[in-house]
């Protein structure tokens, strides 16, 4: 029999961590199967799932950017992420060949931060994308005061807004930012190979967390800056690992060793 196998779709795809991640969590279990990144374009969505779906070994993807919309149009969406997130971030294949998917992205957001109260407080968004979907989702389901979303496509962002019924302002993404008690890079700027994110934090209150979901690099010009502001941050390999370890339980059927994500960090930076 093939060997079972996941990987990870995207345009680009060379920055993606995800094949390190789950193929350390499948050696440390001596699990039989394989984890790999799949440069796929655009414009070969469809050809591609209608590929994988006839492979009896292939257990699913997560997907990067750019697909987490579009993807939603070439597979079953059991769980309606289409009307609640509206973008997919995992997709598995059932023993029938029926590829459903879900997003795993909200719920890594929210795991670093989920010991801290964000009842009321003021947040800002950067980016309107498939991640910022995620982010502003789990936001709306925590009760936080004003929501500001910095993007290019101000209209963009003020829809996001009034879909996850969070009250605040869309603003240009050059904008200053206003007070906050948490600020989420939820763009690709700083990530490799894309623009810097440019941005002045000193509006921001003392107590202000920085929280970075671009991971490559790993401390990106944001969290430079939050350390020399002496500002809390969460970096970008606390989501990826969390959102991974939910869907590689989808994937493969077994949680992962989580008691050994001090060692898979020590990889990944």
């Amino acid at each position: 029999m093939t060997q079972p196998y996941a990987e990870v779709i995207g345009d680009p795809i060379g920055h993606s961590k995800s094949p390190i991640i789950h193929g350390f969590w499948l050696k440390a279990l001596g699990h039989d199967a394989t984890y790999r990144a799949c440069h796929v374009l655009p414009d070969g969505l469809a050809d591609y799932f209608a590929t994988r779906r006839s492979d009896p070994a292939w257990r699913g993807c997560n997907i990067t950017v750019p697909h987490k919309i579009a993807a939603l149009d070439h597979v079953a969406d059991p769980g309606n992420i289409r009307s609640t997130i509206g973008a997919i971030n995992t997709v598995a294949r059932d023993e029938q060949g029926i590829c459903f998917g879900t997003n795993t992205d909200a719920a890594g957001f929210y795991a670093p931060i989920a010991e801290i109260d964000l009842t009321g407080a003021p947040i800002v968004v950067i980016g309107a994308g498939g991640a910022a979907r995620a982010v502003l989702f789990a936001l709306s389901r925590l009760g936080v005061g004003p929501v500001t979303v910095l993007n290019r496509n101000v209209l963009k962002a003020a829809a996001l807004l009034a879909r996850f019924g969070l009250k605040g302002a869309a603003l240009p993404l050059e904008s200053a930012l206003p007070p906050a008690a948490l600020v989420v890079n939820a763009s690709t700027l700083g990530m490799v190979g894309q623009p810097p994110l440019v941005i002045d934090l000193d509006p921001l209150p003392e107590d202000a967390i920085i929280y970075d979901l671009v991971y490559a690099p790993l401390e990106t010009p944001l969290l430079k800056a939050a350390r020399a502001r002496g500002l809390d941050s969460v970096d970008g390999l606390e989501m990826l690992i969390s959102q991974a370890a939910l869907a590689f339980e989808i994937l493969f059927g077994i949680e992962p060793p989580r008691d050994e994500d001090e060692s898979l960090r020590a990889l990944l930076s």
